[in-house]
């Protein structure tokens, strides 16, 4: 079952990487000014790009454009990057890499930003693997970053220049700002899209938050009831003990919650979902001629609660993504609740005790969601509660048929 669940997967992923590929309406102004309107590929980068791919018709082959031919470009309703040179610190923001300076080292570089607000002042983002820098200008002004910078004072302590909040109260005025609206601003995007968002308010309305393109569903609470179908067999150093306890049928349910990152156009998810008590119980008998009496009687009682950790990601079906197969891989951390495998003869003496422990103890999944409000997985997990012994060993699996209800 676990070979053909994951030729399953890999057919999924194989059907399905191409057709994510998503061309939506744009256009791009090359470098002289003359505007193309076009088909963008909607990759929803998480950082800024220094190209992109387009297409002039639905029936067209793929085109690149890079920094260097464009001098901007956009998704309707959606996204907006303008080419620019700009002054850019590049200080490490990490413990391990302040610098010692408290002044920003400014570089001269061409760079595509990303307009968060546009209107009287427009506010930008420049964002890499490990720096996220904000720009702004005013109206005619050329484009400069606002600067926040983390600095060794000494070996135990660390500074901050937070220049950006003399900048904004220098340069965006408004006759209902007051002094404390800049000093307890954080160099956050949410604040910082606010506060040019209240002034632009303040000056024009006729702002645009280019940012509140669609309104982004990052948190799912899902109740998933489930059937299972479990099954264990153990190996022990004794050939005579080996056991093979069937299967077992069973009802349980979990509550998940679910985190959506905010990139990629959300189609990458944490996962963690609490599910109140799987048990397995069984009892076999066997023949074994060299225990007294001839007859062993092995008995299981194992339940516990499990909390899969993992990641999902989504792969839609239609443009409007209420329709969407997902796959997920989770680490299950597992809470034993009873937890014996017992030996005895047919007199009713002991003759051996387990206990059984979380050991490895993987799952992963594919199913299907409608309107983000119900869903369908079927899942495989596979582990040994025997990890803790070195020569014995177990291979406990269940299949499930997991229904979700997304309460919100």
């Amino acid at each position: 079952m676990k070979k053909q669940l994951l030729l399953l997967l890999t057919t999924i992923l194989s059907l399905n990487c191409y057709s994510q590929i998503s061309f939506e309406k744009g256009y791009y102004l090359d470098n002289d000014n003359q505007k193309i309107n076009c088909l963008i590929k909607n990759i929803d980068w998480e950082y800024n790009p220094t190209e992109f791919k387009y297409k002039l018709s639905e029936n067209s082959e793929p085109q690149k454009a890079s920094i260097k031919s464009v001098k901007e470009f956009g998704i309707d309703n959606t996204s907006k990057y303008i080419r620019s040179t700009v002054n850019i610190d590049r200080s490490g923001d990490h413990t391990n890499n302040l610098s010692d300076t408290r002044k920003p080292l400014f570089k001269e570089e061409e760079l595509f930003l990303e307009v968060l607000v546009d209107g009287k002042a427009t506010l930008y983002k420049y964002t890499e693997t490990t720096l996220r820098r904000y720009f702004y200008n005013n109206e005619n002004s050329n484009i400069k970053q606002l600067v926040f910078k983390r600095f060794k004072v000494d070996e135990s302590h660390i500074g901050e220049n937070n220049a950006f909040r003399q900048q904004l109260w220098n340069d965006l005025k408004c006759s209902d700002f007051k002094m404390s609206k800049v000093e307890n601003l954080d160099y956050r995007r949410k604040e910082l899209v606010r506060f040019f968002e209240e002034y632009n308010t303040c000056n024009t309305p006729e702002d645009i938050n280019i940012k509140e393109k669609e309104k982004k569903d990052l948190f799912n609470l899902t109740i998933r009831p489930r059937l299972n179908s479990s099954s264990l067999t153990i190996q022990s150093p004794y050939d005579y003990r080996d056991t093979d306890f069937g299967s077992k049928i069973g009802l349980n349910i979990g509550i998940e919650a679910e985190f959506i990152l905010p990139f990629n156009k959300n189609k990458w998810a944490v996962i963690i979902e609490p599910t109140y008590y799987q048990n397995f119980n069984s009892e076999k008998t066997a023949n074994v001629p060299n225990v007294s009496g001839g007859i062993l009687i092995a008995n299981v009682d194992y339940s516990s609660i499990k909390i899969p950790i993992g990641l999902r990601h989504y792969f839609f079906l239609n443009n409007n993504n209420n329709s969407k197969v997902f796959i997920n891989f989770s680490y299950v951390v597992d809470i034993p609740l009873k937890n014996s495998i017992d030996f005895t003869r047919k007199d009713g003496s002991h003759l051996h005790s387990l206990e059984t422990s979380a050991g490895r103890n993987f799952a992963m999944g594919i199913g299907y969601k409608q309107s983000d409000r119900y869903s369908l997985e079927l899942r495989y997990q596979n582990q040994d509660i025997l990890a803790k012994y070195y020569t014995w060993s177990s291979d406990y699996k269940t299949l499930s048929i997991i229904f979700g209800y997304s309460l919100f």
